[in-house]
């Protein structure tokens, strides 16, 4: 009788263990280039939402996946289509105090399609090993773009 008072404790004590395992990485003092990196060099990602300046262009990479290389290519390819482009993570409070992070992910995409709306700095909002959520504020038009991968 007494193991089935402690069976609810050990049920509570798993559930919470594993949300807390799932969680994002929101504390900017432990999201550093090498955590992003690592990340996203493992398995395929794919877009599933972009918006550019509050429009949903989402469907614009529909059937797309994205694979982050090593050597600082990123590759998207539907079907017979591919393109090529090149992506690294900066941080550009390397040398602050500040405990705020300021760790882009640089996507360039040198085409003239809607890929070309995928080369920015974008600012990491938050990240997991299966999502990761990036923005872009506009300098010229001060637009907000949001963009999120997760892996496939």
């Amino acid at each position: 009788m007494r193991h089935l008072k402690l069976f609810p404790i050990l049920l509570i004590s798993v559930s919470a263990l594993f949300t807390m395992a799932s969680c994002t990485n929101d504390n900017p003092a432990d999201l550093t280039p090498i955590v992003v990196q690592n990340n996203v060099q493992t398995g395929t990602w794919k877009i599933t939402s972009f918006i550019d300046s509050g429009t949903d262009e989402t469907s614009h990479f529909t059937g797309y996946t994205f694979n982050f290389d090593s050597n600082g290519t990123i590759t998207s390819t539907n079907n017979s289509v591919t393109h090529t482009g090149t992506w690294s993570i900066t941080d550009h409070n390397a040398n602050d105090d500040s405990p705020d992070s300021d760790i882009n992910f640089n996507i360039l995409f040198n085409l003239n399609n809607n890929f070309e709306d995928l080369s920015e700095d974008w600012h990491i909002i938050s990240q997991s090993s299966t999502r990761i959520e990036l923005i872009h504020v506009s300098g010229g038009n001060g637009g907000t773009d949001t963009l999120t991968f997760e892996r496939t």
